[in-house]
């Protein structure tokens, strides 16, 4: 029971601080987003490439392009952090080729670092030697940042994965319930269910359970989206495929969308708990990377369970969450740019 509550309260902890640095730190969301495309660059590629055509087919060419592309988790983010935030690409490739041979978290911190100093020095260098110079200045900087940050990163973050990875092992049906529940409400919120896995470095049944979460309950939202008349068709889709793309419509409805996302992850997780679902790609907790990194360490027939078991989970989330919350007022907001469109369109008329 301690491991159990330990594991739940440590990633509510880490949630709460990664919601902070979203918020309030300069660039936080877009840090994150980078980190989430470098676990897809590194991580993802390891899992389909090594493991699925490389180990299962026996394919001695992605065995090899798979362990490369996963051992490049730390460059990918030092890399992809300082791209996402607008850096100067030379001295976001300069500095996630000084972090080679660290992880992933040493990578996003330097390259989190870099973002904030890179600027600085290419504005202050002569023009025409900004991007020397400063390559040669940065290269060291994230360097020495990942050094400094890598004994701390393994201490905390790490670990608070580990005591997680722990609890679901000892209490697998109701940590599959509250992980996937918490996991998928992340997925469906602006923060990224992606960048905090890997940042936790899950792996074994608690990242099965978060890839399997976000599967089974992106029927929730499409469910939820289809019968509670938010958006149309392709909102439908997208939301199913990737939630950030509805944000706005999700962040004006969030009680009815959160609420049923947490139980319609819930019974997705027990459903990977209870086929033993392993995932050793952290960093694949969305709907697209959650389908397909699960195969690379499971039977293809308990994957295939596991998740028309969560599609049925998240099916069910959505018809109770729909009916519970139908008579509340919604709010359906229309994405920006078909606002500006539909702008554009009486403009014209005018004319």
């Amino acid at each position: 029971m301690f491991t159990l509550l330990s594991g739940v309260g440590l990633l509510l902890l880490t949630l709460a601080a990664f919601s902070l640095f979203s918020m309030k730190m300069p660039k936080g969301k877009e840090a994150m987003s980078g980190m989430a495309n470098a676990a897809i660059a590194s991580f993802l590629i390891e899992a389909v490439h090594k493991y699925i055509l490389g180990d299962l087919l026996n394919v001695e060419f992605f065995k090899i392009l798979g362990t490369t592309s996963g051992s490049l988790g730390g460059v990918a983010a030092a890399i992809m952090v300082p791209i996402s935030m607008g850096v100067n690409p030379v001295f976001a490739v300069v500095a996630g080729l000084a972090v080679g041979g660290y992880g992933i978290l040493p990578g996003f911190f330097a390259g989190y670092l870099i973002s904030l100093i890179a600027p600085l020095i290419e504005k202050k260098l002569p023009e025409g030697l900004n991007i020397i110079l400063g390559s040669i200045i940065i290269a060291p900087l994230a360097r020495i940042i990942a050094i400094g940050v890598d004994p701390v990163v393994n201490a905390t973050l790490l670990k608070i994965g580990e005591t997680i990875t722990l609890a679901a092992n000892q209490s697998p049906i109701t940590m599959g319930f509250l992980l996937g529940g918490i996991m998928k409400m992340i997925c469906t919120s602006p923060l990224s269910s992606m960048a905090l896995t890997a940042m936790l470095g899950l792996n074994g049944l608690a990242m099965g359970i978060a890839a399997i979460a976000c599967v089974g309950g992106s029927f929730t939202n499409g469910i939820i989206f289809n019968r509670l008349k938010l958006g149309n068709k392709s909102n439908i889709i997208a939301v199913m495929l990737e939630p950030l793309t509805q944000a706005e419509i999700i962040t004006a409805n969030p009680i009815p969308i959160y609420c049923s996302n947490f139980l319609g992850g819930g019974l997705a997780g027990i459903a990977a708990a209870s086929f033993n679902i392993i995932n050793n790609a952290p960093g694949t907790a969305s709907p697209i990377p959650g389908l397909l990194a699960p195969f690379a360490f499971n039977s293809p027939v308990s994957v295939i369970s596991a998740i028309v078991l969560a599609i049925i989970g998240g099916t069910i989330a959505g018809l109770i969450g729909s009916a519970v919350f139908k008579n509340i007022a919604l709010e359906n907001v229309k994405p920006k740019f078909a606002s500006k469109i539909s702008q554009n369109k009486k403009v014209l008329a005018n004319k």
